[in-house]
């Protein structure tokens, strides 16, 4: 059914309508205009269609009851004359022009609006004292009559943008109908003749001032061309003015280099549908992303779209993330943690996706990767203007460059097309294929040389990709930007001074040493471990069990390596965790040096099949693994036959090699842990005096970081009994859940009010599980126990001491070193300086 009424939905707005009556009557010579609302970017739109018109009449209606109530308000009566309507509209079109998104081409199109009006091509009226709230629009021949009789348009649209539905913005839902009958355009004329006959001319000098009053103006100083510069260049981002107040929750400050930072993000997020928030650790990324998000929340078609925002973010930084959405007061939220994609069904429903720790996702081999960018990448539908529109992603993260170029690319992906961008660089996929290049020629020099050679690969990476797309600040641009540092101090906010990492050696004694030498020949060396346990799939030669099995040696090799750096890592965190891991390394070969002997083989990567067989329950596991093999195609049970005759080999050399480590490092233990000979724990010990020197330390707390739980609880039971004095406090993934409020209340310095702080906790014990997401600050004493060799560990680790409000001037931070042997092994110390060179110059 044909109808003659249309919307601004299913691609029929106003201005396809408009498009479709000038193509379609090209003899069309007239066209007058009656709305309530004028905007020159509505006029700018229409203009392409109006070029063979001979006369364009518009009609604006000022609104009456507003200048009334102005008027009131200062005691003034009301005037409707023709001044006063004159001075409302061009107050009104400046207004416009002042607050429209710059870009050359809104320029032109006002600037020849004026045109227009000096040819006279364009007459404007103001009507002064109706309240007109009709919308026509009549299209007439040059020879009108009844056989040629035009169209005429009326409904619910003004000429503007929302109205016309051009795309630039949100749009109004309107309804309209083009009426094509000789009555109907003749009565629309009469009306419309009747009220410009009552409209006062706004004379083409006075448009002509708009020029003159606006950053139109051509006439301007070299100061004013700066400043229109900095307007096009940084958008928003230059408007910043401390006295203005802004919708913070009671509690937050209002801090000049976060306004600048959400300005700067929001103009990234319209201009590239994403970008990196790299603010350092503790400048508060997650305020500056909540504050965008809500910006962008009431300005993406609002009420008409009501826009929704997906978070993601590593489980511990969870229910920071709530309590800030709830103290923010952020609409239409959901939250889900970074192994738990899967569960987001609905992607399509989401317009702002906010991805906290956004580098753990930088492996796009991953699932949860794949999972990542099919939600990025998903489109969502505006209501506004029924439009499906990409999503806007925002990456939080400190280190968006993390281990090397292809990190950075991954991400970038989420928010780019890898071949066609909206950067300087246009082919993401080409430049990035350079650098990598690049960086792999790098890892094979020495390491001066090494360093010079990623200097120059991140510094052309940051000057072409990071930039365009990075809000990033740091606490020495804070201290150097005179501005920042104004405002800071003026709030009485200050941040600690971090300086270089102390460095700690501990010695070991002869019988210790020789141990020590022995086993790093073993897990390294050309005639030490094997790590066969590890590559049981790589042997197989029954091509048969090979196929489940795809890129077997590539996987059996990975997981031998893991193995290996685990167990060098172990004996660099503490002897009582290496020893903890030595023996399950030996168990676990030991388990299928026994499936061996009894004629089976289970390869099953998701049961515990050492267990079983250490356990002596060999038929239970064989009864639970032939029901499971139907619906998991992992699980194989195979015969000594299947492997190559070196495999078995290996394994039992392996046992041989284990049981020997076990037994030389059983001689240190002691008979309970308070006993064990620990030179490393002994210097910790030694270092007391100094960790908890008033004068350094004034609030009497440090905290201690491990990567290994087995470590914490070893300090933990050692501390307890060398330093009763000392209340410690051990978190693993295991409680962190429910001693969070007893780690706020001691530790956290931002805790309101005072009176539920505490002091019942001297020494934090923790794994990785407290080295994000939590304040930590009222301490300012950090020791890592075990060598942070990742980057971003140790930023994340800092930063839970240096943040706003920390208690403390000085950031004091430990770290015990591995000897050179150990660095040379697994050749961790390159690996960190050309991590830590990348990520300095690349930010």
């Amino acid at each position: 059914m044909s109808t003659r009424f249309f919307t601004n939905g299913r691609e029929n707005t106003l201005i396809d309508k408009f498009a479709g009556v000038f193509s379609n009557n090209p003899d069309i010579r007239f066209f007058d205009v009656l709305v309530g609302y004028f905007r020159s970017s509505g006029y700018f739109a229409l203009r392409p269609h109006l070029a063979n018109l001979e006369k364009i009449r518009i009609l604006v209606g000022i609104d009456v009851d507003q200048r009334a109530a102005r008027c009131q308000e200062r005691g003034l009566l009301f005037d409707a004359s023709a001044p006063s309507a004159i001075e409302t509209f061009m107050a009104d079109v400046k207004k416009d022009i002042s607050e429209a998104s710059y870009d050359a081409a809104v320029e032109d199109g006002i600037l020849q609006f004026i045109q227009d009006v000096a040819s006279k091509k364009v007459e404007v009226k103001a009507h002064p004292s109706r309240q007109l709230h009709a919308k026509i629009y009549i299209f007439r021949p040059g020879d009108y009559n009844e056989h040629k009789h035009g169209n005429v348009i009326t409904g619910s649209s003004n000429l503007t943008d929302a109205g016309l539905g051009t795309g630039n913005g949100p749009a109004n839902y309107e309804f309209n109908v083009l009426l094509s009958d000789y009555d109907d355009v003749k009565f629309a004329s009469e009306e419309f003749e009747a009220l410009w006959l009552e409209g006062v001319n706004i004379l083409p000098a006075k448009l002509e001032s708009i020029k003159k009053d606006t950053y139109l103006n051509d006439e301007i100083t070299p100061y004013e061309l700066y400043i229109k510069f900095l307007l096009e260049y940084f958008g928003r981002g230059v408007e910043f003015d401390p006295s203005t107040p802004d919708d913070l929750p009671e509690g937050f400050m209002r801090l000049a280099y976060q306004t600048d930072a959400i300005n700067q993000g929001y103009d990234l997020l319209r201009k590239h549908n994403g970008f990196f928030l790299a603010d350092v650790v503790g400048l508060g990324k997650t305020i500056v992303a909540c504050q965008i998000a809500k910006k962008f929340f009431f300005s993406n078609g609002y009420p008409v779209h009501i826009g929704r925002t997906l978070i993601i973010m590593p489980p511990a930084m969870k229910d920071s993330w709530e309590e800030t959405l709830h103290r923010f007061n952020l609409s239409n939220v959901d939250l889900v943690t970074c192994g738990s994609l899967h569960k987001v069904k609905h992607p399509e429903r989401y317009d702002i996706v906010i991805v906290d720790e956004a580098h753990k996702f930088r492996n796009a081999t991953s699932d949860m990767y794949d999972r990542l960018q099919k939600l990025c990448k998903t489109k969502v539908r505006n209501n506004s203007t029924n439009r499906l529109e990409p999503k806007k992603i925002i990456l939080v993260s400190a280190t968006p460059l993390n281990n090397s170029p292809r990190d950075l690319y991954n991400l970038l992906l989420l928010f780019q097309d890898g071949k066609e961008t909206t950067l300087e660089v246009s082919n993401l996929q080409g430049f990035f294929a350079a650098r990598m290049k690049e960086w792999d020629e790098a890892r094979n020099m020495p390491t001066a040389e090494a360093r010079k050679a990623v200097m120059a690969i991140t510094q052309l990476i940051r000057e072409k990709i990071l930039t365009p797309v990075t809000v990033r600040r740091t606490r020495t641009d804070l201290h150097d930007q005179e501005p920042y540092r104004q405002d800071l101090e003026a709030q009485g906010i200050r941040f600690p001074v971090s300086g270089r990492p102390l460095k700690q050696l501990y010695v070991l004694n002869p019988d210790m040493e020789a141990a020590y030498d022995h086993t790093l020949e073993m897990l390294s060396g050309p005639n030490g471990l094997t790590y066969n346990r590890y590559r049981a799939i790589q042997y197989l030669h029954n091509h048969v069990l090979r196929e489940k099995y795809p890129n077997a040696d590539r996987v059996a090799m990975q997981l031998a390596t893991i193995m290996k750096t685990l167990l060098v890592k172990r004996l660099d965190s503490s002897f009582h965790a290496f020893r903890a891991s030595l023996r399950r390394f030996r168990d676990a070969t030991a388990a299928m040096v026994a499936m061996f002997a009894a004629g089976r083989i289970f390869i099953a990567p998701e049961y515990k099949v050492t267990e079983y067989i250490l356990d002596d329950r060999e038929n239970e596991l064989l009864d639970l693994l032939t029901t499971q093999m139907t619906l998991d195609p992992t699980i194989t049970i195979c015969a000594p036959g299947d492997f190559t005759p070196g495999f078995l080999q290996g394994l039992q050399r392996d046992l041989d090699i284990l049981g020997g480590l076990c037994k030389a490092w059983d001689a240190f233990a002691g008979e309970r842990p308070e006993r064990e000979q620990d030179p490393k724990f002994d210097v910790f010990l030694g270092m007391f005096p100094e960790l908890f020197d008033p004068a350094e330390n004034p609030s009497g707390k440090i905290i201690l970081f491990t990567e290994s739980a087995e470590t914490a609880a070893y300090l933990e039971t050692r501390l307890s009994t060398a330093a009763p004095e000392r209340a410690l406090l051990c978190i693993d993934s295991s409680n962190r859940d429910e001693c969070r409020d007893r780690i706020r209340a001691n530790f956290d310095a931002n805790l309101e009010p005072r009176s539920l702080w505490r002091d019942d906790v001297a020494i934090l014990i923790t794994t990785e599980v407290l080295a994000e997401g939590v304040n930590l600050h009222r301490a300012n004493t950090v020791v890592n126990y075990d060598t942070p060799w990742n980057a971003t560990r140790l930023m994340q680790r800092l930063g839970r001491v240096n943040r706003i409000g920390a208690t403390a001037a000085k950031i004091r931070n430990y770290v015990f070193f591995p000897t050179s042997q150990v660095d040379r092994d697994i050749d961790l110390q390159k690996k960190a300086v050309m991590k830590l060179q990348a990520f300095h110059t690349a930010l």
